[in-house]
């Protein structure tokens, strides 16, 4: 017979991670307006903290996504009109994403939606739990980014 996964803390603090995940885009997919993905939330999301003027490139970087998930992303979120591509002023071959007063507005919205989900999140675990559990967090993401 094989060995448990309670024999081993790694693949548990990885099925943990995968179960958290999980019920991340849950509670946010659940919460959002409607007509709005996940995925097109995470993209206004970023824009949204990372400032205006970003690359596609650097967006499907950032998420992790595919160059073609991005494109797709993108360019449903244009169709919305809750952001806009467009060509670079240096240089006119690279784009820049920028939110619109729509995306904002979605954004704003999403947020105010979201926020009673992070509010409980905040009543059950104090700070100083989720300060403490952030180094190991980090350090592990750096190892993981390092290995691929």
């Amino acid at each position: 017979m094989g060995a448990l996964s309670e024999d081993h803390p790694e693949v548990q603090v990885f099925d943990e991670i995968a179960l958290i995940e999980h019920g991340v885009r849950t509670a946010i997919s659940r919460a959002l307006p409607v007509g709005l993905t996940y995925p097109q939330y995470e993209v206004l999301n970023l824009i949204a903290r990372r400032g205006e003027d970003i690359t596609p490139a650097y967006i499907a970087n950032a998420l992790k996504m595919t160059p073609g998930a991005i494109t797709n992303t993108l360019q449903r979120l244009e169709a919305t009109k809750l952001i806009v591509v467009e060509p670079c002023a240096v240089d006119r071959r690279r784009k820049r994403v920028r939110l619109t007063a729509e995306g904002r507005e979605a954004y704003s919205r999403s947020m105010a939606a979201i926020r009673p989900k992070v509010e409980k999140l905040r009543d059950g675990f104090t700070q100083k739990e989720f300060r403490e559990v952030l180094p190991f967090l980090r350090a592990l993401r750096v190892w993981m980014t390092e290995q691929v």
